[in-house]
């Protein structure tokens, strides 16, 4: 009997398939991993998970359910398995916008769900995910903690702040990349070769971040750090500040989670 099924291995399902087997939270004859297309999973049947193309028949026996597709595709999803479901089994929700009273408007109301946003970055166990629910019971929380900690850190939020967690951690890896790119492109103008300045600009971008995880200083403390009076750091810092640099990335945050709120009905 399997413990767990993911519905949906794409990029995100996969990831996290694989993480938790190279944790060792679950062995890969443990895990069963669906897709429409049965041929696409041939990577994933080679190194020992179970896949399926039919969804009905992959929940039966399993412990907990990822549901692990698009915002728009997921209503089809849950209206498949929604009579095949057994009592007990968790749900958990990686979907974008759609809220635990959607799932069990659906699958049932003495259904368990917990829903679950991490990002790209779980493709290497490195992913920022935030867990919410409306009411499961302590130990079902507990068990998507742990599930998501095997492929990076997790926070547990409320569920009405679950559109902000996907526009801050899920949208922004993209946004965080672009800053990167831009940083490279800055480098590529005053002189340095193009893969050179991107190594520099992504060394340095990981070197803030480390420098903020490591010693739980605020940005700012640290930007004073590198800000000397008349300094050339301060003087490029304003000049992005009058051109709008905080503003814009406040904005955009802002505009992904409007959006990520109404991809279900879309």
């Amino acid at each position: 009997m399997n413990k767990l099924t993911i519905i949906g291995s794409g990029n995100i399902g996969f990831s996290l398939a694989k993480g938790l087997v190279s944790t060792g939270y679950y062995r890969p004859e443990e895990i069963v991993l669906t897709r429409r297309s049965i041929a696409a999973l041939e990577e994933e049947r080679s190194l020992g998970f179970g896949t399926s193309s039919n969804n009905k028949e992959a929940i039966q026996g399993a412990e907990i359910i990822v549901l692990s597709v698009l915002p728009q595709q997921i209503k089809k999803v849950m209206e498949e398995i929604s009579g095949s479901l057994s009592k007990g089994q968790l749900v958990v929700s990686v979907a974008s916008g759609v809220s635990c009273q959607d799932v069990k408007a659906i699958l049932g109301e003495d259904c368990t769900v917990v829903r679950a946003m991490p990002n790209t970055a779980i493709a290497i166990g490195q992913s920022m995910t935030c867990i919410a629910t409306d009411n499961a019971p302590a130990d079902a929380i507990a068990k998507v903690e742990r599930i998501f900690e095997s492929v990076g850190s997790v926070v547990v939020i409320n569920e009405d702040l679950m559109t902000s967690a996907t526009a801050l951690c899920a949208c922004g890896i993209a946004f965080f990349l672009r800053a990167i790119r831009a940083a490279s492109q800055g480098g590529v103008e005053i002189g340095f070769h193009a893969h050179d300045a991107l190594k520099m600009a992504v060394q340095t971008a990981k070197g803030a971040a480390d420098l903020l995880l490591q010693t739980n200083n605020h940005p700012e403390s640290e930007i004073d750090k590198v800000t000397s009076p008349k300094g050339c750091t301060i003087a490029g810092l304003n000049e992005m500040e009058h051109n709008g640099f905080s503003s814009a990335f406040i904005k955009g945050i802002k505009l992904s989670a409007l959006k990520a709120g109404g991809l279900y009905n879309e």
